[in-house]
């Protein structure tokens, strides 16, 4: 087997009305399905669903502290300049979503921000030209701050 490309990333949220307005209000994904009041999709337009949100509710258990198993974050692509990286953190500040961190990864510009819930999402821009298809090692060079 070989997997050929991470499809979808599902979540599991307190709100189902809070996080559908923040991926598609504030991120910009296009809402392309829901499933009994209890769940609803979006898509980029790159595949069918990259994104279902499912609804357990308030008294579900918070995402405990780091350092803890499981997700880090997931990053989202917003563009190929950090003309487009400076116009989502004015996006961000207009709907008062706090960026928490801002790094140099030498192959992206990358933001940090949490969902409504916590979960940590990074916002990037992929630096042209990608070296990092000639040079795969500049994947982990280090991370230096970022300066937009």
């Amino acid at each position: 087997m070989e997997v050929k490309e991470l499809g979808h990333v599902v979540l599991y949220v307190s709100d189902l009305a809070r996080s559908r307005e923040f991926y598609r209000d504030v991120l910009g994904f296009k809402e392309v399905g829901e499933l009994g009041g209890s769940a609803v999709g979006f898509s980029s337009g790159r595949t069918h669903h990259e994104l279902l949100l499912i609804e357990v509710g308030g008294q579900a258990a918070p995402l405990p502290a780091a350092p803890r198993l499981g997700m880090y974050h997931f990053g989202l692509k917003v563009g190929e300049s950090d003309d487009e990286l400076r116009g989502a953190v004015a996006r961000l500040q207009e709907a008062g979503v706090p960026v928490l961190g801002a790094s140099d990864h030498t192959v992206t510009h990358s933001l940090y921000i949490q969902d409504p819930d916590g979960n940590e999402i990074e916002l990037y821009i992929d630096v042209q030209p990608e070296a990092w298809r000639d040079h795969p090692g500049l994947v982990f060079a280090p991370i230096k701050p970022l300066k937009l």
